[in-house]
């Protein structure tokens, strides 16, 4: 079973934390937790993050209702070179076990976002997700970030499944080295790891890179490119039907819009103005 806990009473916990904000407590198994762990140590290690505030009542909530009691914790920090990194983890127990992130870079960077979706239900459904998902689509910006994801992707062609995308566009923010493939817990534990591992070394050994535009008309076609991900990723998500399952719909659009993609604007909000 796993708790949340508020910031005064963790202390008082004889459990580890992850990451000093309220947290999930592990009584039992965590599918994805040597990802969680190994973003969180690779962000700390590089970033003077700060954390960055997540709207009251979405950064935990636990629900009762079917089989299994599931819990949703999120994390959100920004520094310098980062707008956003947030990461989710959803645990229900052995039938679900999701582990969310997107990674934001800060308007002076034209990078590509880092999009990390696993999902597992039981032990036969386990879907991987994890790419470099590209702002624009000229060839010079394919060249230039989308490219060096070839040799990776190439190191992984068992997680490369060619699978049919049925709620996005292939062709748009989404790379043809992305990795995306049905598997099982034990390549999820090997393969998926190394791979995750590796993509995200690669992530920020671009970020380092990169040389910061600080020019307002530059930072603002970023910024737009930004808030137009967010509005085409939350129209579409399919999360969003597993979020009002486990903790109803009312919960599931603030958490969709004033966290994941807090940049969107609800459909009938633009669609009144």
């Amino acid at each position: 079973m796993y708790i949340c806990f508020s910031e005064t009473s963790k202390s008082r916990q004889q459990s580890r934390i992850l990451k000093g904000i309220n947290v999930l407590i592990n009584n039992g198994w965590l599918m994805y937790r040597p990802f969680l762990e190994h973003l969180e140590n690779s962000l700390s290690q590089r970033f003077d993050l700060t954390k960055r505030s997540i709207p009251e009542g979405l950064e935990c909530n636990i629900s009762e209702r079917g089989r299994n009691p599931a819990t949703i914790q999120s994390w959100c920090y920004e520094c310098d070179d980062l707008r956003k990194a947030r990461y989710t983890y959803i645990d229900a127990g052995k039938s679900a076990q999701i582990f969310n992130s997107v990674i934001y870079p800060g308007h002076q960077y034209d990078l590509p976002l880092l999009g990390i979706d696993f999902l597992s239900f039981g032990s036969v459904k386990n879907l991987i997700v994890m790419d470099f998902q590209p702002l624009f689509q000229d060839a010079a910006y394919q060249q230039k970030y989308i490219a060096p994801l070839q040799v990776l992707h190439d190191k992984y062609p068992d997680l490369s499944q060619n699978l049919e995308m049925k709620f996005y566009d292939a062709n748009q923010y989404f790379s043809k080295y992305l990795l995306f493939a049905k598997t099982d817990p034990e390549t999820v534990k090997t393969r998926v790891l190394e791979a995750f591992k590796d993509y995200l070394q690669l992530y920020w050994e671009m970020m380092a890179a990169a040389t910061p535009n600080t020019d307002p008309t530059a930072m603002a076609r970023v910024a737009k490119a930004q808030r137009d991900y967010d509005q085409y990723s939350a129209e579409r998500d399919p999360a969003s039907g597993l979020f009002s399952s486990y903790f109803g719909h009312d919960w599931s659009e603030r958490f969709l819009y004033g966290f994941l993609f807090e940049d969107a604007v609800p459909l009938t909000v633009s669609a009144s103005k």
